[in-house]
C-alpha cells in the first residue's frame, strides 16, 4: 500500500499542511453539517459565558472542555458518516451501526455538557 506523498513533509511545511487541512475540515463541517453549526452556536454562547461566571479557573476550564468535546465528537461522527457514504450509499447493517454509534457518542458528549455545567453551577 502506498502512503500519501504528503507524509514525507516535515517541519514548517508539515505544520502548514496540517493547518490548511484543519481549516478546510472546519469549513467543510460548517458548510455541510447542520448539527455542527448548531453545536458551534452552542459553543459561541457557552464558552464566553463560562469565562464570565463566578467559578474557579479549573471549573471554567472543565466547562469549556466539555463544550469543545462536543465539537470534537461531532467532527469525528461527521468524518465516519462521510467515509461510509463514500464507500457506499446503500443500506447496510454495519454502516447503520457505525453511524448510530457515532450519533450516540455525540449524544453522550451533549449529556456530559449538561452534567458538567449543572454540577458546576449548582456548587
Amino acid at each position: 500500500m502506498e502512503e500519501s506523498h504528503f507524509k514525507g513533509r516535515t517541519g514548517l511545511a508539515r505544520l502548514g499542511n496540517a493547518l490548511s487541512y484543519s481549516l478546510h475540515g472546519f469549513a467543510s463541517a460548517f458548510k455541510h453539517e447542520s448539527a455542527f453549526r448548531q453545536e458551534l452556536l452552542l459553543a459561541v454562547v457557552l464558552i464566553p459565558l463560562a469565562l464570565h461566571l463566578d467559578a474557579t479557573w479549573l471549573a471554567r476550564a472543565i466547562m469549556i472542555a466539555s463544550v469543545l468535546l462536543v465539537l470534537i465528537v461531532e467532527l469525528l461522527n461527521s468524518a465516519i458518516e462521510a467515509a461510509l457514504d463514500r464507500v457506499s450509499m446503500e443500506d447496510h447493517p454495519l454502516a447503520k451501526r457505525a453511524k448510530d454509534l457515532g450519533s450516540a457518542a455525540v449524544m453522550l458528549s451533549l449529556v456530559n455538557v449538561a452534567v458538567v455545567w449543572g454540577l458546576t453551577l449548582a456548587s
